[in-house]
């Protein structure tokens, strides 16, 4: 995850990215495409034991303070991704809505919108954030240290 980016920067970011990269375009996942990935083939909320997968405001005290944690020192789900519940929230392509009725596959949300979904729960959250289906919401401006972001890469 990229920590430090706001809403507003990640278009910048992306295409600067992409345009050193012609082999592959990255994007942000959608919501669908996250929650997917964060499962990986599992139907709970969690895919192993929180303290073995995740930092949440409860394990991640250091000296006193919650702090975040470098990347993969908690165990990977089925699929090999490492942190995908806990440590940083990680912004998503959807903007925030409600999610549509009925059963959907591989849905996508609100394309605009004052607000963009973040997802997975973080170092300064407690425990009932670090589950595949928790959600929030943050304004495009916001910048917040428990937020960041994971890149979909796509072959071009």
């Amino acid at each position: 995850a990229f920590l430090g980016i706001t809403e507003i920067k990640i278009p910048v970011f992306l295409e600067l990215l992409n345009q050193r990269d012609t082999e592959f375009t990255y994007r942000l996942p959608t919501e669908a495409e996250w929650e997917y990935a964060a499962r990986a083939g599992t139907t709970g909320d969690r895919y192993g034991n929180l303290d073995d997968i995740a930092w949440h405001s409860g394990n991640s005290d250091s000296e006193g303070t919650p702090r975040i944690q470098p990347v993969g020192q908690k165990q990977a789900n089925a699929w090999g991704f490492y942190d995908m519940l806990g440590n940083v929230y990680e912004w998503v392509q959807d903007r925030y809505g409600t999610y549509p009725g009925g059963t959907v596959t591989d849905p996508t949300g609100p394309t605009s919108g004052s607000a963009r979904v973040a997802r997975g729960g973080s170092f300064l959250r407690g425990e009932s954030d670090a589950r595949a289906p928790n959600r929030q919401r943050y304004g495009a401006g916001q910048l917040a240290p428990h937020l960041g972001l994971r890149l979909a890469r796509v072959r071009n």
